[in-house]
């Protein structure tokens, strides 16, 4: 896998995912894998094909998980540094429960791209068992489950099969 590039104050930075997993730690490997994917995805297209430089990266998403939360963190520094918004506003209601919350913009100086997940990687029971407010001990273990499946199937494929650019 191609490690994710980024320059902080000029030196060059590679985070490859078991960096990302590390930092998280292994409740979230769906929502560190989604963080991978559309980092890898976005950050080759903020500065011309560039590292761009990571405290200059702005984001916003319509996903609140914790996993894709610290991938980016890590990477871009932007949830320490107030750079990082979870805005609901930003979702694709028309896109469906399963798939509306997966949408990011990234920004760096005067670039913005935002991207959204192709179908395929998450699945309506993944989504279905995550949002239900009590589960069971076999529910929670089957979760945990589906967590990992999804983590495999986006990191199968490069990140420009998992996600789209859809503005930028």
């Amino acid at each position: 896998m191609t490690p994710l590039e980024v320059v902080d104050q000029g030196t060059v930075l590679r985070f490859g995912i078991e960096d990302l997993l590390r930092y998280h730690g292994p409740q979230f490997p769906g929502g560190v894998a989604h963080g991978y994917a559309a980092l890898g995805r976005v950050l080759p297209l903020l500065d011309g094909g560039r590292p761009p430089e990571r405290r200059e990266i702005r984001v916003r998403t319509a996903f609140p998980g914790p996993g894709g939360r610290d991938a980016i963190e890590l990477v871009t520094r932007a949830v320490t540094e107030d750079r990082f918004t979870v805005d609901p506003a930003l979702g694709r209601p028309e896109r469906g429960p399963t798939l509306e919350r997966y949408v990011f913009e990234f920004s760096h100086r005067d670039r913005t791209v935002t991207v959204v997940i192709r179908e395929g990687f998450v699945t309506d029971e993944f989504v279905a068992l995550s949002r239900q407010p009590e589960r069971t001990t076999a529910e929670e273990a089957h979760l945990t489950v589906l967590k990992q499946e999804m983590a495999d199937r986006l990191l199968a494929v490069p990140p420009d099969e998992v996600y789209d650019v859809v503005d930028g």
